[in-house]
């Protein structure tokens, strides 16, 4: 992908600062297993967040290398990309865009769903409206889970995380969690909601990809493909048959492989907004 003259200031880069520990979330399996659960996270994450951990752990601050500062560069450029790109569609139906924070972090930091760790992948905490990242993830996403992991794909799952800030700024996600808390539903019915929820962020990153293009024609060859690889490498089904060797359908919280890549691709081909009702009925 071509990069952008645009930067955001609404990056806050905790990297080197001192705060993170050596905080550890079980290990081996165990952990990879959290990291694909949590990724993509849509909703509070606080009941996961805020367990277990050594979250009190300190390290020396440093200074970013000259690659850290390129990553932090890069996650300005998409950041700010985003809030043009979702200010313009916001505008364009009668609403007003009000952009979250991405905070950049390693190993462990404070959100406002709880104690963010970097096994857990990226994630959207609607409390503080802050998507939270470790770039450390990236690397498990594609050793462990077969992802061809590029600049796009990274682009990608921050465009997925803010999806589920235009579904909080929409009430889509307050909707969500008062069917969650009002204890009416089983729970495979929770999990197709869920399911519901991830899916319509993946067409939201599509949607996001398409118009972003448009203005910015900074697409090239294969970034898509990478996109749907990522997309791809964290659906239910490629999850359990890793971890269990089989794949059971009603346990499904994020949609399978498939389903994430259809989804993405109706918000990239389509471009419109209204299409993007992965809920059905479910929500009325």
């Amino acid at each position: 992908m071509k990069w952008t003259n645009d930067r955001s200031g609404n990056v806050d880069d905790r990297r080197g600062s001192g705060s993170g520990g050596g905080m550890m979330v079980g290990g081996g399996l165990g952990t990879l297993i959290i990291a694909a659960i949590i990724f993509f996270l849509g909703g509070d994450p606080s009941s996961i967040l805020s367990s277990g951990g050594n979250s009190g752990a300190q390290t020396e601050q440093r200074d970013l290398n000259a690659d850290e500062l390129k990553v932090s560069e890069f996650v300005s450029m998409i950041t700010a990309e985003t809030e043009q790109t979702w200010s313009k569609i916001f505008r364009e139906n009668g609403m007003e865009y009000t952009p979250p924070k991405v905070v950049l972090f390693e190993s462990v930091t404070q959100s406002g769903c709880g104690t963010a760790q970097a096994a857990m992948g990226p994630f959207y905490c609607p409390a503080d409206q802050t998507v939270y990242m470790d770039m450390s993830f990236f690397q498990e996403l594609q050793q462990r889970f077969g992802a061809q992991v590029t600049e796009f794909s990274i682009a990608y799952v921050m465009a997925h995380e803010i999806g589920h800030h235009v579904q909080t700024l929409l009430g889509t996600t307050q909707k969500v969690d008062g069917l969650r808390r009002s204890g009416r539903y089983s729970e495979a019915a929770l999990n197709r909601v869920s399911v519901a929820t991830e899916l319509q962020a993946d067409f939201y990153a599509g949607l996001w990809a398409k118009h972003t293009d448009n203005r910015e024609n900074f697409l090239e060859p294969g970034d898509i493909e990478s996109a749907i690889s990522a997309a791809e490498a964290v659906g239910d089904d490629n999850i359990q048959k890793r971890s269990q060797g089989y794949v059971n359908q009603e346990g499904f919280t994020h949609g399978s492989s498939a389903q994430r890549k259809e989804w993405f691709m109706k918000g990239y081909n389509t471009g419109d907004i209204r299409q993007g009702d992965t809920f059905d009925e479910l929500l009325k």
